[in-house]
């Protein structure tokens, strides 16, 4: 064996992938030769060091979550971003209601005229609604922004958004002309009373 075919056994030796007849040479030439004998050891110290300071350096314990920990905090839009992806039917209804709130707040302040679901017979002064002696209105009846004044009848359900029922123009006695509906009467006043009145009524259709 020459230092060259040494050389290249040396390694395989090393990697402990050298057969016993290869190692017995590489132990004669050895033997023989300083030189190689020489680089044999520096070899040898050499993969003893990396071996033992692999073995040193291993992680100490905890280091994986003290690591963790001091990573930069998500931020929370981000989060908000990854939930509303992560639900996208849940976003959606909600942004629905979202819109449908907002814009019946917005009507609910915009709008302050009078107005009523059924006009055939009947009177309007001003903010007051009145149904006559000789006038009975078929089917439900709702009045907005305004007093409803009935002195015929009414055949159905009488809802009043931010108004009263009366009995005389100028004198607000609630309830005063209750017995002239057949349905159910309802007076709303505030602004989720109306905003739920308003919701059921999108929702029936």
């Amino acid at each position: 064996m020459n230092c060259e075919e040494s050389l290249a056994l040396m390694h395989r030796y090393l990697d402990g992938d050298a057969s016993e007849e290869e190692a017995q040479q590489l132990r004669d030439h050895l033997k023989s030769c300083p030189d190689c004998n020489q680089h044999y050891r520096e070899l040898k110290q050499t993969e003893s060091l990396l071996s033992g300071a692999a073995y040193e350096l291993s992680a100490p314990a905890g280091f994986t979550a003290s690591v963790m920990a001091n990573l930069p905090k998500e931020k929370k839009r981000v989060g908000y971003m990854r939930w509303f992806r992560a639900h996208p039917v849940i976003t959606a209804a909600a942004v629905f209601f979202l819109f449908m709130f907002t814009s019946i707040i917005s009507a609910w302040n915009s709008d302050g005229s009078v107005s009523v679901s059924k006009q055939e017979g009947l009177i309007v002064e001003n903010d007051l609604v009145i149904v006559p002696e000789d006038v009975t209105v078929k089917g439900d009846l709702v009045v907005e922004n305004g007093d409803l004044d009935i002195r015929g009848e009414v055949d159905g359900n009488v809802t009043i958004i931010n108004g009263d029922l009366v009995d005389d123009p100028g004198s607000k006695v609630n309830m005063a002309s209750a017995d002239n509906i057949t349905g159910e009467y309802q007076e709303i006043d505030r602004i989720f009373g109306w905003a739920w009145y308003h919701v059921k009524e999108f929702f029936s259709f």
